[in-house]
């Protein structure tokens, strides 16, 4: 078994109170009074493949993988294992009543790869997706009673097939981090009547000044919105428009949400909406712009794995959460790259409320990927057609139609945060296939957002904008023959290794520094030198890596731990207020710093 990586604890996991684990309501626009947290200490136990836990002997805290220093298991689950869990309980009096046809269903934010749930030895659920939510009714199973035994079944071959499973791998090393498996996010129960809310879908019709909402109930039903100081009774199914006369716009600058309402029968639950529009168009002298409520508008971002040196894929706290977004607003930046992974919705929730763009990546899947595949185009600039599945590790057809099931579960679940600003199926080429298509079929699903459809490189031409990787060679501005935008997806990545707040004796990163003196300096003289002068050729987004450290890989802003700052808020922020103003404006020159030492 691979080696666990010794605990480095955040300051947020030394805090955490066992009997109290995120226990905020995980679905900030589907909220209901009958919530019922079912995170805590569960039994578990860890078996062959083909065996079934004879006891269990172990305890784990959900929602933490049991890779996790903090989940107190510290095992790697094998390809050939299975993890299983258990909880008990009795539900408490008065929770549901089956003689009105309540009805009781079970969330799962998301379990790493494979789950098959069973109630009270019934099987409810199966679902395939290391990263998306799924749900359960228990009704049968409890048969009327309140007594409820769950299991949890998983099985997580991480990257020895072809399902997603992002930054993970069997073999960690410099961009690639330790697997993890299970249950990573929130586990809950609700009470729903028999006539109940399934879905809404929200979409801001910005120039139109309305929005439009849609219910999905389990059966129709009349429905009552209530927002804007307006209440509009429609059908479920049916589209149901609200004008929202003179409303207030959201921008990373005024993050305004407003409150929704939904009555369908005796369902209630409460939800909100932003009045904003993304999309891409010429600016005042014909140059392809990003654009937030058809103005240019820069992103400016970091890169975000969004890995906790405690919780690994599961911050420890909805305080870690709201750190992590906070420091990169203190810092000026109005951007994430989400890189490779889904967030819980409390996540986007914060976004939202506090005014940070989300650019979303999808967990990448596929084989083995060929070092030409994923290296050469950084070296030589090339791009080759996606169609070749083999070439892509892409040959596998139940792989390739997994991928569009998990696309299509990513866009719905988070169609309706505001903060999400760009769709990105393909990362560098790692299992690529048809990006095309999966352009096609986004628009489908949502035509509200822009899409980067291949970020880095094998770009086929489609989407909204052209997008760069540079780490290897100073940036210059050249204008994206397809007449897209263009972006800088990803670039920088200096690091600096700071041994008491890393987990690894490796230092992995694109330029090493040995003072975070050095480092600022060169950051700095990075964004003066190549990113500030091309926003006005036509840059239109910079993506720095990245947010924090991560395992090996050092070149964070942030300490894995998050405990220190690297570079000082206000030097970033003086950077971004350059980047914002040099849209509107020529660029001022300014003095460089001086040159960093390196190793």
């Amino acid at each position: 078994m691979p080696a666990m990586h010794h605990a480095l604890p955040t300051r947020f996991g030394a805090a955490l109170d066992p009997e109290k684990v995120l226990t905020e309501y995980p679905r900030p626009q589907m909220r209901r009074e009958s919530y019922l947290n079912l995170n805590g200490r569960w039994d578990c136990a860890i078996t062959a493949y083909d065996e079934t836990p004879a006891s269990y002997t172990g305890t784990i805290l959900v929602p933490f993988s049991p890779e996790s220093p903090l989940s107190g298991v510290n095992h790697l689950l094998l390809p050939d294992e299975r993890l299983w869990y258990r909880r008990r309980m009795s539900l408490p009096a008065g929770f549901y009543d089956p003689a009105k046809g309540d009805r009781v269903l079970l969330h799962f934010g998301a379990v790493d790869q494979t789950a098959t749930v069973f109630a009270n030895g019934v099987e409810v659920a199966h679902h395939v997706g290391g990263f998306t939510p799924f749900s359960a009714d228990l009704t049968e199973a409890l048969a009327g009673g309140d007594d409820l035994t769950i299991v949890v079944r998983v099985r997580d071959v991480t990257d020895t097939s072809y399902h997603s499973r992002g930054k993970q791998k069997m073999k960690p090393g410099g961009i690639f981090y330790t697997p993890q498996s299970g249950i990573w996010q929130t586990v809950f129960l609700e009470r729903v009547p028999k006539t109940h809310i399934r879905s809404l879908r929200i979409t801001p019709l910005f120039d139109e000044a309305m929005v439009e909402l849609r219910v999905r109930t389990s059966r129709p039903c009349a429905c009552i919105a209530r927002a804007a100081g307006q209440e509009i009774t429609f059908s479920s199914g049916a589209a149901c428009r609200i004008p929202m006369k003179e409303f207030r716009a959201w921008s990373p600058e005024d993050p305004y949400l407003y409150d929704l309402s939904v009555l369908a029968g005796e369902d209630r639950v409460e939800s909100y909406f932003a009045m904003r529009k993304f999309s891409v168009g010429v600016d005042g002298q014909g140059v392809p712009r990003l654009k937030l409520n058809n103005a240019p508008y820069f992103h400016s971002g970091v890169l975000d794995q969004g890995y906790w040196s405690d919780g690994m894929l599961t911050a420890p706290s909805d305080e870690a959460m709201v750190y992590d977004i906070e420091t990169m607003k203190r810092m000026g930046f109005n951007m994430l790259r989400k890189h490779i992974k889904l967030e819980p919705l409390r996540w986007y929730y914060h976004c939202d409320r506090l005014g940070m763009l989300v650019w979303q990546d999808m967990p990448n899947g596929g084989g083995r990927y060929g070092k030409l595949a994923v290296s050469a185009p950084l070296v030589t600039g090339r791009h080759k057609k996606d169609d070749d599945y083999d070439y892509f590790a892409r040959g596998d057809i139940a792989g390739r139609e997994e991928f569009y099931l998990e696309l299509t579960e990513t866009v719905e679940t988070l169609y309706n945060c505001p903060c999400v600003a760009m769709w990105t199926p393909f990362n560098e080429g790692w299992g690529q296939f048809d990006a095309a298509e999966a352009v096609r079929r986004i628009r489908a699903l949502d035509n509200t957002r822009t899409i980067d459809h291949a970020s880095g490189w094998h770009d086929q031409g489609v989407g909204d904008v052209r997008s760069l990787h540079v780490y290897f060679k100073p940036y210059r501005f050249r204008e994206d023959t397809e007449g897209r935008a263009v972006v800088l997806s990803e670039f920088g990545g200096y690091n600096l290794r700071l041994a008491e707040h890393s987990v690894s004796g490796r230092n992995f990163g694109y330029r090493k520094y040995r003072t975070a003196e050095a480092l600022s300096d060169a950051v700095q003289r990075l964004y003066l030198r190549e990113i500030l002068p091309a926003v006005p050729e036509g840059l239109c987004a910079a993506v720095y890596t990245q947010l924090s450290d991560v395992e090996e890989e050092v070149n964070g802003l942030l300490t894995y731990d998050r405990a220190v700052e690297k570079i000082p808020a206000e030097v970033m922020r003086r950077i971004n207020g350059q980047l914002y103003g040099s849209l509107r404006e020529p660029a001022e020159t300014e003095p460089e710093p001086a040159e960093p030492e390196t190793t």
